[in-house]
């Protein structure tokens, strides 16, 4: 199966880690594509964007890098199309995973 999991941030980097290694152990054919952090792409996942590039906290910072925030959803949509998943997995991160 495709897998597309998707996390904007530190916690959901972890919980996501934890999630690609029970998937590996259940399905060895798992193709796993991932928004997150290192310890994703280090369980296995093909790491699409680092949530370090995704972090924007608080209003003015938000606001200086919306363009930024709004490319992100639109290129996270092409890939999304582009892979073809099986399956899309949301962890935390609403701000984002909502609109997408």
């Amino acid at each position: 199966m495709k897998y597309y999991i998707i996390s904007g941030e530190a916690s959901g980097d972890l919980h996501g880690s934890k999630l690609i290694e029970a998937l590996k152990k259940k399905d060895i054919r798992a193709h796993i594509r991932c928004w997150g952090g290192d310890l994703m792409k280090n369980s296995g996942g093909k790491l699409v964007k680092h949530y370090k590039e995704l972090a924007f906290m608080g209003f003015w910072e938000v606001i200086t890098n919306l363009k930024t925030i709004l490319s992100n959803i639109i290129f996270c949509k092409k890939d999304i199309l582009a892979f073809n998943p099986d399956i899309i997995i949301y962890i935390d991160y609403p701000g984002f995973n909502l609109r997408i």
